[in-house]
Formats: C-alpha cells, structure tokens, sequence
C-alpha cells in the first residue's frame, strides 16, 4: 500500500477515535469519497491497536491501577480502587462486546457500512450530545463511577456500533446525561475504550492473521505507528481543551458533515 494511504488512515483513525466524531465513519468514508482502494481488514488492526497503545500511555496511571486489581475483580472483590476500577470497565464493555459479537457474526455490520447511515449517525447524535453536553450537570467526577453508571453508559458505548454515532462521542453523552463533569466524562469514555478496542482488535485480528504476508506486516507496522502518534496528540489536545471549552465545536462538525453527506446520498 503506498505510504501516503498508510499515513491517511493512520492519521484520520488516530486524530478521529478519541474525538467525538466517529473514527469508522471516516474510515469507511474514505475510500468511498476518495476512490482509494479499502486499506483491508489487518491495516485496520494495526491502527487500532497504535491508538490502544496511545491511551493506555496517556492514562497510564489508571491504567497500572486497573491492571493491579483485575485478578481480584475477576473473583468478583471490589475491596481495592484497582478491583473496583477493572470490574466497572468490564461491565461497560459487556454491551458493546456482546451485540458487536452478534453483528459481526449475522453480517449486520457488512450492511450499515453506508454513506447515508453514517450521514444520519453523525447528525441525529451530534444533535443528541449537544443536548446533553447543555442539559447535563456536572455535580459527578470519574470518583463516583458507580455499577449502575457503568452499565448505563456501557448500553450507551453499544450504540457506537452504527457507523457515524462515534464511540466515545456516544458514551460522553451518556456519561453528560448522568452529571459527569466535562473533562472527567471524556476520561472515563477513553478508559472505556480500552477493553473495546482489544475486544474488538482480537476479533479482527484472528480473522486476518492467516491472510498476511510480510508486505502486510510491514504496512501494518507503519500504520499503527503513525496512528499511535496521531492518537497521542489529538488526545492530549482534547482533553486540554476541555477544561475551558464544551463539545459544541465537534458537535458543528458532526452535524455539517453530516448534511454534506446526506445531500450525497440523496442525490
């Protein structure tokens, strides 16, 4: 693959999957507004797995705490801050594992892969997040994640599953609606994504590694580096950001590219 296409997705997946702007509906957009050839399944992976590793680093002392508790939330303790903390993110991650299992597995997701759903997604819930960016309080921090919290906001993460609707642009409106301050509402959407994104990558990954050839590798190698570092620095800039500004600017992208396409689609 040339590299200038490898540098593209890379880019577009790195800066799009921590933004509240859907990182598959770009992808999936781009070839079909660029004529470009699909970049295929295991340079998906690959730069999946360069912005898992991008979050795992920039939230890394969350992370190291989760990871310490996990033996002991896989027996069902929550008597430490890392048990507690891993047992939340494997229940959020329940809803969006199991359907996107279940979507994958009945070809569903094959189907919703078009220019007027993304369209519609990327509107109707850029509507949705503006509403509750506005209407929500912020009496709530990541401290009080909570049970019921997480599994709320993981039926919300489940949506994401529609091309356009934005994984963590879907999950920081459901944590917005629960009183969740700004920037700790974008925090616990990307620790969220963490379980999700592995989920997710295994999956994909299974399927490819009996297809690729070294050639592959080697893109795949490129491409999660360059998403990696995309990745890093569109999250450290959002979260920066969010400490003096709401997501109302995304929500204007959302909704504008939302209209362009939908006005491709219909005509």
């Amino acid at each position: 693959m040339p590299l200038f296409q490898l540098l593209l997705v890379a880019v577009i997946q790195g800066v799009t999957e921590f933004l509240p702007v859907s990182s598959s509906g770009h992808l999936i957009l781009l070839p079909n507004l660029t004529g470009l050839k699909d970049q295929g399944q295991v340079i998906d992976v690959a730069v999946h797995v360069g912005t898992l590793l991008a979050v795992m680093l920039y939230f890394w002392t969350d992370v190291r705490i989760a990871i310490s508790g996990l033996p002991r939330a896989l027996l069902g303790k929550t008597d430490t801050e890392g048990a507690r903390l891993a047992l939340l993110l494997m229940v959020a991650s329940v809803p969006v594992v199991a359907l996107g299992l279940v979507l994958h597995m009945t070809g569903l997701d094959a189907e919703m892969r078009s220019i007027t759903v993304i369209g519609w997604a990327m509107l109707a819930f850029g509507v949705v997040l503006y509403w509750a960016d506005q209407a929500g309080s912020t009496h709530k921090t990541d401290k009080n994640w909570n049970l019921q919290d997480a599994m709320v906001m993981g039926v919300w993460q489940a949506v994401a599953l529609i091309p356009g609707t934005s994984r963590s642009g879907i999950t920081i409106t459901g944590a917005r609606f629960l009183g969740y301050n700004r920037h700790d509402t974008a925090k616990l959407a990307m620790l969220m994504s963490i379980p999700t994104i592995i989920a997710s990558g295994a999956l994909l990954g299974l399927e490819s590694i009996f297809t690729a050839n070294v050639g592959v590798l080697k893109d795949a190698t490129i491409a999660a580096i360059f998403a990696f570092a995309a990745a890093l620095l569109a999250l450290s800039l959002m979260m920066r950001l969010l400490r003096s500004v709401s997501f109302t600017p995304y929500v204007i992208y959302r909704i504008g590219l939302g209209a362009v396409l939908l006005v491709i689609a219909y005509t």
